[in-house]
């Protein structure tokens, strides 16, 4: 018997804390969901450039190995799957690397999170001029 009217209690407390919460009148911020596919540096993603809009079509910087790191999430690399990356963003021109970037998004590909800081500095330095 002690344990229903536990429970009515908690329920009837959470109603007036509900009630409460709604008659203060304050509006919760709106967080949207990110994009399926958006690897959440939108320094470097240009998922909502007019160039991403305008082609679809996966240009290919040499680095057809990285496809089989489809699907792998960006802190899950070992430190030698990292070096192939970094190999590769070193060989790129600073106005390859946001082409690369949209590259690996579109084929599903996660930059490992070690590189995100420095493809944010080239493609910001990039955007500045």
């Amino acid at each position: 018997m002690a344990i229903i009217v536990l429970i009515v209690l908690i329920v009837a407390l959470g109603i007036v804390a509900a009630c409460f919460h709604f008659m203060s009148g304050e509006e919760q911020p709106v967080v949207e969901a990110r994009p399926a596919g958006c690897c959440g540096q939108h320094e470097v993603c240009e998922k909502e450039s007019l160039l991403a809009a305008v082609s679809q079509d996966i240009e290919y910087y040499d680095d057809e190995e990285l496809d089989r790191f489809r699907c792998r999430e960006s802190d899950e690399y070992t430190d030698a799957e990292i070096d192939e990356f970094e190999e590769i963003f070193s060989t790129l021109r600073s106005e390859e690397v946001a082409g690369w970037v949209r590259s690996l998004q579109l084929r599903g590909i996660n930059l490992p999170d070690a590189l995100k800081d420095d493809v944010i500095l080239v493609v910001g330095e990039r955007r500045m001029q």
